[in-house]
C-alpha cells in the first residue's frame, strides 16, 4: 500500500488519484463541516463550486435542502449556515440535503472525482478514516485542500496523523516522500493547536473570534463517521453497495 500526498486543491492531477483511494481534508473547517452534519443526520451533502449553482440545487426544494459554506471564511448572503461545524446540529441538519460550496474544500472534492473512492477526512474522525483506507486494501493518495491554492499546516499536519493511525495497524505500508515528510511533522508535533497557530488560516480564524471552531476542530477521532463522496453525493455508505446506510 503506497501512500501519495497532494498539498492544495490546485495541484490536484487526475493520474495522480486515478484508481486511488482518496481522502480529502480540509480540517479548517469544510471537511470537519461534513463530517459533523453526517453524524448529526444529514442525508446527504452536494458539494458544488459555485454560489449559483447552490442557489440552483437548494432551490428546487427549500423544504428539503440546507445551504452551507463560506468565502473568505464568512457566511454567504441568503445561506442558512456558514462553515462552522458547530452551526451544524442535529435539529438543523437531521433528515435534510446539505448543499455546500467553499474556498477551498468542495474544490478539492470535486478535483478528485477521477478517484476509485473518496473519504472526508479530519482530525475529528482521522482514526476512523484511516480503519476505512486500511479495509479498503488500496494506494492512498491524501489531498490537502490547502488555502487558495496554497500548502496549509493545518491539513499537512492532520495527514500526518492519518498516516500515523494507518501504519499503526499495518505496517505494509510504503510512504512517498511528502507522505513520510507529513508522518514526521506529526510526530514532532503531536499537539495539533501549538503548531498550526502559525498558519495562516488559523489566524484568519482567530481574526474572526471562532476560537470555539478551533478548539473543536483540533480534537482527534471524536466522531465515528466517514463520509463518502458518490455519484455528486456525500453520505455514509454500506460496505461493498451504491445504497446509503439507514
Amino acid at each position: 500500500m503506497k501512500i501519495d500526498l497532494i498539498i492544495s486543491a490546485d495541484d490536484i492531477k487526475e493520474e495522480k488519484v486515478k484508481g486511488k483511494s482518496v481522502v480529502v481534508i480540509d480540517m479548517l473547517r469544510a471537511t470537519s463541516v461534513i463530517t459533523t452534519a453526517i453524524y448529526n443526520g444529514c442525508t446527504g451533502i452536494i458539494p458544488v463550486l459555485t454560489v449559483d449553482k447552490a442557489f440552483e440545487i437548494a432551490n428546487e426544494d427549500r423544504n428539503k435542502h440546507i445551504l452551507g459554506g463560506e468565502r473568505k471564511a464568512l457566511k454567504i448572503d441568503g445561506f442558512d449556515c456558514s462553515n462552522s461545524p458547530l452551526e451544524y446540529k442535529r435539529s438543523i441538519v437531521e433528515n435534510k440535503t446539505l448543499v455546500m460550496t467553499t474556498s477551498n474544500g468542495t474544490r478539492a472534492i470535486n478535483g478528485s472525482i477521477a478517484a476509485k473512492n473518496i473519504l472526508i477526512g479530519a482530525l475529528i474522525n482521522a482514526k476512523f478514516v484511516a480503519n476505512k483506507l486500511i479495509e479498503l486494501n488500496n494506494d492512498i493518495v491524501i489531498v490537502n485542500s490547502g488555502t487558495d491554492g496554497q500548502f496549509s499546516m493545518d491539513d499537512f499536519i492532520c495527514s500526518g496523523y492519518i498516516i500515523e493511525c494507518i501504519s499503526k495497524k499495518n505496517k505494509d505500508i510504503e510512504l512517498m516522500d511528502i507522505a513520510k515528510t507529513a508522518n514526521y511533522v506529526y510526530r514532532e508535533n503531536k499537539d495539533i493547536i501549538s503548531f498550526i497557530q502559525n498558519a495562516s488560516h488559523y489566524k484568519r480564524i482567530k481574526e474572526l473570534n471562532l476560537n470555539k471552531d478551533l478548539e473543536y476542530c483540533c480534537r482527534k477521532d471524536i466522531l465515528d463517521v466517514v463520509p463518502e463522496y458518490r455519484d455528486g453525493i456525500i453520505a455514509v455508505y454500506k460496505n461493498k453497495s451504491n445504497e446509503k446506510a439507514v
